[in-house]
């Protein structure tokens, strides 16, 4: 759903140009279609987005200036990948980037009904506009 936004809303970006991707640090779902909630979700706000599953993995740091985790666990997946402070400083939490946060974690809906996936699509969106504001600067 992060991928979908993000990727959407980058053309509001004169510089830096995004090129965005999304992987998990399991290797389940992999080769998979977004969930159909989740899907759903994004289309009904406007937002267009092909996805396929992927995992994520230590040579992905090489191909990435900016990883965003959404929880702690996807966090410190993507923290035990990194071969350095390089790529250590290369990670952040989504969420982050919301000042109105009241936690870091993007709470996963796989599972719940349509409103968590509703739920977690405003912290996404509104997580996102920090992101790109933070690029404007």
């Amino acid at each position: 759903m992060a991928a979908a936004v993000l990727a959407n809303r980058a053309s509001e970006l004169a510089a830096p140009r995004l090129i965005v991707s999304s992987s998990g640090t399991s290797s389940w779902h992999v080769g998979e279609d977004a969930h159909p909630l989740s899907r759903q979700v994004w289309e009904s706000n406007g937002y267009r987005h092909e996805h396929s599953a992927r995992q994520f993995s230590a040579a992905s740091f090489d191909e990435l200036d900016l990883i965003l985790a959404m929880d702690e666990s996807n966090y410190a997946n993507i923290i035990a990948l990194a071969r350095g402070e390089g790529d250590r400083k290369k990670v952040a939490m989504l969420r982050a980037f919301d000042p109105k946060a009241e936690s870091q974690e993007v709470p996963d809906p796989w599972g719940n009904e349509a409103p968590a996936y509703r739920a977690t699509f405003e912290m996404v969106e509104a997580a996102v506009t920090g992101v790109l504001d933070s690029l404007r600067r």
